[in-house]
């Protein structure tokens, strides 16, 4: 298994007053070792524009998916997609990304702004050549790929984004390459760069967007593993199975809730170290054990870090929330949501007395719950997730 991953974001901006998105991304994973990603842009917005980019992105990825020839695809997209009376254009421009084994990304571009490459965090120009395939002039590229090389796919409204308003022509592609070089960060996960220049975007439209703006970025990253232990097991002899299996595995390693972290400083021969610095009021105040990276409270902080995992998939505008904050929920989301590729879940099914309570809002089966919705919500986030129940 190779230690490199792709690492996808994207997010789109609707054009002001419409309630549907006129660009539409696709991500599938046919094979393993391969993902294609498709970016389609509809001509207009609203209704018709939503659904000829979902219908083009579908059906590109679709067949794609199936082993056929990207000729073959772009040409049945091609004739497939009727051409606007009046201007004379397909009614929905496209841009695919295939990788393959983590290694080579090929790219087809029709009529979208060409993908941008950073290399290092510099601009890195790639070979393109023209073909017409269905008679559509495309844009065709092959080239290998290092270690976190991050390709940016946009529709049209970023290049457009502040025409009349903040800037007289738009914001041009190479200005858009200027402002990721200085905003660059390596330790930036493809979402996080996406949101920062979706953000930019959206200032130069002065919040009322004037076309469908999607961004899509993709990094070729290192994998990481991450480890999160929540809950005491159902039979107390299971205990020490369970810490073992724990601490065996590679990566950083998170506990959470009070007894389980007794039980983890105990196997591991040290004392929990407690605090009461409320950071958040809202959130209990984080511990330390020596050979764990994060001592957490259980219930309450997992809750707080699912409601940043929904925003997260939805529209990212609590970023600013978890992104810097020091509370257990926060941290918890930058390990999982930036930092993490792989996660393991180690969740023990012994019922906490003190969450029996009728006057509290929380027993076993809403534990059980969170655990579950933020582990599916992870699998959104294209982390590869296995839960482990004792």
């Amino acid at each position: 298994m190779t230690n490199l991953c792709t690492d996808i974001g994207y997010l789109s901006l609707n054009k002001h007053g419409e309630q549907l998105c006129g660009d539409h991304i696709e991500v599938v994973e046919p094979r393993p070792g391969e993902t294609i990603v498709v970016l389609a842009d509809g001509l207009g917005s609203g209704v018709k524009a939503s659904i000829l980019s979902t219908l083009t992105s579908k059906i590109l990825s679709t067949m794609l998916g199936s082993g056929l020839s990207i000729e073959d695809c772009v040409a049945t997209i091609a004739a497939t997609l009727p051409v606007c009376e009046v201007r004379g254009v397909a009614y929905s421009t496209f841009t695919i990304l295939r990788f393959i084994n983590f290694r080579e990304v090929e790219i087809m571009q029709y009529d979208n702004p060409h993908v941008i490459l950073l290399r290092d965090g510099k601009r890195c120009d790639y070979a393109m050549y023209e073909t017409v395939i269905g008679g559509k002039q495309i844009y065709r590229s092959r080239f290998t790929l290092r270690e976190d090389d991050t390709l940016i796919a946009i529709s049209d409204g970023a290049i457009h984004a502040g025409v009349g308003m903040a800037l007289n022509f738009g914001w041009q592609r190479d200005n858009i390459i200027e402002f990721l070089e200085t905003m660059y960060d390596p330790t930036f996960t493809a979402k996080t760069l996406v949101t920062i220049l979706l953000d930019e975007c959206n200032r130069l439209y002065g919040g009322h967007p004037g076309d469908d703006t999607t961004v899509c970025a993709i990094k070729l990253r290192e994998r990481r593993p991450m480890n999160l232990m929540i809950g005491p097991p159902a039979k107390p002899e299971d205990v020490d199975k369970m810490m073992s299996l724990f601490f065996a595995k590679e990566g950083k390693h998170i506990v959470c809730g009070g007894t389980t972290s007794t039980l983890a400083a105990q196997f591991l021969g040290k004392t929990v170290e407690t605090t009461l610095l409320y950071i958040d009021p809202e959130i209990p105040p984080i511990a330390t054990i020596q050979g764990v990276d994060l001592v957490t409270e259980g219930v309450v902080t997992i809750n707080r870090v699912l409601e940043y995992a929904k925003n997260y998939l939805r529209d990212n505008e609590k970023y600013t929330e978890w992104s810097y904050k020091k509370d257990g929920a926060s941290q918890i989301a930058r390990l999982l949501f930036e930092e993490a590729t792989d996660i393991n879940f180690y969740v023990g099914r012994a019922i906490n007395p003190a969450h029996q309570n009728p006057d509290l809002p929380i027993n076993f089966s809403i534990k059980m719950r969170l655990v579950d919705e933020l582990a599916e919500c992870l699998k959104k986030m294209g982390k590869n997730i296995k839960v482990s129940h004792f």
